[in-house]
């Protein structure tokens, strides 16, 4: 079984990708950590965000363990993935990668921005994962804030409606809902009732599958 979820950030789909990996007992991927992991290599080593070769390199070679988590959650972190992840050979640097975890034995569950349109069209299940923007704004800036940044609630949400049209508006594999997508509007729910309506969400799914 392939799960893919996809949405937008501190929309709580990395919570519930978690929670329903465990679930399930599937092996999970944030592809999201992948591009936070080249951007965050390319700024160590002073490579420009735009210098699409040889962030193609570092996407070819990247390894996850070189990294600790506070780097790739910052702020940069997440401003500057959004600018690489735009760069089509990083892309395809990183397609390999995620579809030979998604389409290895047993199952796996993905989520990211592209998962059901690009990596996975195939996903016996796909979620998208979406709030409110400043229900998110508000979300990412405790977390921001919890992890001692100095920001302010109103630059997070301009950072996220920034990010926001530059995900969607990319030309190679822009952030968009699959046809087939079952919508998760986690802006008026906890963590918990997210999780609990994207669990019945997959549950639906699959029973559709086995008597179509």
């Amino acid at each position: 079984m392939i799960i893919a979820i996809d949405g937008t950030t501190a929309s709580g789909k990395g919570t519930i990708a978690r929670r329903l990996a465990a679930h399930y007992g599937l092996p999970h991927m944030d592809t999201g950590r992948l591009y936070r992991a080249v951007a965050v290599a390319a700024m160590k080593q002073d490579v420009p965000l735009d210098a699409a070769g040889p962030l193609a390199d570092i996407a070819r070679m990247l390894d996850l363990s070189d990294f600790v988590e506070h780097e790739l959650r910052s702020a940069e972190a997440g401003k500057a993935a959004s600018v690489v992840a735009a760069i089509p050979s990083v892309r395809q640097a990183l397609f390999e990668l995620q579809r030979a975890f998604a389409t290895r034995a047993g199952g796996a569950l993905l989520d990211g921005r592209d998962i059901g349109t690009v990596i996975a069209p195939d996903a016996d299940v796909k979620l998208w994962v979406d709030a409110d923007v400043r229900q998110r704004g508000e979300r990412r800036w405790r977390e921001l804030v919890g992890h001692g940044e100095d920001v302010t609630l109103d630059q997070v949400i301009d950072q996220l409606k920034i990010r926001d049209a530059r995900d969607q508006g990319r030309t190679d594999a822009p952030a968009a809902m699959a046809a087939d997508a079952i919508l998760i509007d986690t802006t008026d729910l906890t963590i918990d009732a997210a999780v609990e309506r994207a669990m019945a969400a997959v549950e639906a799914a699959l029973a559709k599958g086995k008597t179509a």
